[in-house]
């Protein structure tokens, strides 16, 4: 239990954000209240039993990057960094079942990926010249207020149709989860950065090897652990200030919650409906003004269980399909039967078919990659359909982005959307956490730091 006097905290959203900042308030010696509206945590990277299928899945794959630091220390701080499989390579299939590697060498960054690129059967000598020249021209960060997509930069580059579709639309695109005349050229330049240049270390790839929501109960067990706990099936239907008390009032379904501290850990949507509950404050308009300058885009996942193996890959990128990545669950979660994951992103199409239709559509074009599907017979699948799963990055959608500040007191914002630097990923909710946590503890006269130093560049790119 909290000691008497220890200053209080409502978190209002149990995402990554919000369990990234309950987390470390709680070490900071603060009683929390995580309050989220549905029994279990996550967020937009949660798992639950889907009823279709009786299985527990994610509501989409969801990876890691090594130069994720404030994501990592999240994982490392409750306890469960261990259930995260790393991994350096890459492979990518063509229609047809031909394979190329991608993946660092012992060359320092960030020529430590160009052996095996030179060596991918996927691009053309044309290709590999394209790319290496877009390489070399993001070597030096691209300046943060630059207005061009990374379309128009694609163009002005000289890359190839070939590197369009098989790199940029796919691997990028996908990254960002939009369309390539719908990014802005710094976010695309950060991610090439970080994960192909900076160094090998930060381009590993990881991903949980269990399912989300158990990942998280390290969490729960965290926050108990320092007088802290969980407020489940606790939709937020009233906020209330006192000047005189200098205290939060929350009315929730599970009853009201109390504090000194308020921190809104919510999706831009979900902090959208709450606003009109919040009391007046000067600012709050501009809040909702960026508010609503903000979009979404879709991801969707494919679910499918096999009575036989088809593939003995981890995960592989699909080229040329409307299905874009795979993810062997049988083998990266031990999960029982032949269960393979397939991962649309930036696809607004491929969310408006229909369950079977997107089914059909995904069985068919996976049988082009695995030959082993001409035996396999289909036992059950399943379709998720994220349509708010990341918010978009245009070309001057920092303005839009908020800081840790509200215009309330003693009321503090978290979410990837808020001005992290970084695109909507679970390294953005992560820091937002951070954040906000720290914006706390300086207005509470206890200043601590939460935010992880990124990763340094190694190699060469140390001279960039």
């Amino acid at each position: 239990m909290a000691a008497q006097g220890t200053k209080s905290v409502a978190v209002v959203g149990g995402g990554v954000a919000g369990m990234t900042a309950a987390c470390a308030l709680a070490e900071a010696g603060f009683a929390v209240t995580l309050v989220e509206r549905r029994d279990y945590l996550g967020g937009r990277a949660s798992s639950y039993l889907h009823p279709g299928v009786n299985e527990v899945i994610d509501n989409c794959q969801h990876v890691l990057f090594g130069c994720c630091t404030n994501l990592s220390g999240f994982y490392k701080r409750t306890g469960v960094y261990d259930k995260i499989h790393w991994t350096s390579a890459m492979t990518m299939i063509e229609p047809g079942g031909r394979t190329s590697a991608l993946g660092p060498s012992s060359l320092p960054a960030p020529l430590h990926g160009l052996p095996k690129l030179l060596s991918a059967h996927a691009f053309s000598f044309a290709d590999k010249v394209a790319l290496m020249r877009a390489f070399s021209a993001l070597r030096k960060p691209v300046p943060a207020d630059s207005t061009e997509t990374l379309a128009a930069w694609l163009t002005r580059n000289g890359q190839t149709k070939g590197t369009i579709e098989r790199f940029w639309r796919l691997v990028i695109a996908s990254a960002l989860n939009a369309d390539l005349d719908q990014i802005a050229l710094p976010y695309a330049a950060k991610v090439i950065r970080e994960l192909f240049m900076n160094s090998a270390e930060a381009g590993a790839m990881g991903m949980s090897t269990i399912p989300l929501s158990e990942l998280y109960a390290g969490t729960a067990k965290f926050l108990t652990e320092h007088g802290s706990r969980i407020a489940l099936h606790a939709n937020v239907e009233l906020v209330a200030w006192s000047e005189a008390a200098q205290r939060w009032t929350l009315g929730t379904t599970a009853g009201p919650i109390e504090a000194d501290f308020l921190v809104l850990a919510l999706p831009f949507e979900a902090l959208q409906k709450l606003l009109p509950k919040m009391p007046q404050a000067d600012g709050a308009a501009a809040l909702a003004a960026q508010v609503e300058q903000q979009t979404h885009w879709p991801i969707c996942s494919v679910h499918l269980w096999f009575d036989r193996p088809i593939t003995q890959l981890e995960h592989a990128v699909l080229l040329d399909r409307e299905i874009h990545w795979m993810y062997n669950q049988s083998l990266l979660q031990k999960r029982p039967g032949n269960y393979l994951e397939l991962v649309i992103s930036a696809s607004r199409a491929f969310a408006a078919y229909g369950r079977q239709e997107a089914i059909d559509l995904a069985l068919r074009e996976l049988a082009e990659f695995f030959p082993a599907m001409r035996e396999a017979k289909l036992v059950k699948a399943a379709l998720i359909k994220e349509v708010r799963a990341t918010f978009g990055v245009p070309p001057g959608i920092d303005r839009f982005r908020p800081g840790a500040e509200s215009p309330w007191p003693h009321c503090f914002l978290a979410g990837d959307w808020i001005q992290t630097g970084w695109p909507s990923t679970m390294e953005s909710a992560a820091r937002s956490g951070h954040l906000s946590a720290e914006a706390l503890t300086s207005a509470a006269g206890e200043a601590r730091s939460f935010l992880v130093p990124d990763m340094k560049p190694t190699g060469l790119m140390r001279l960039f």
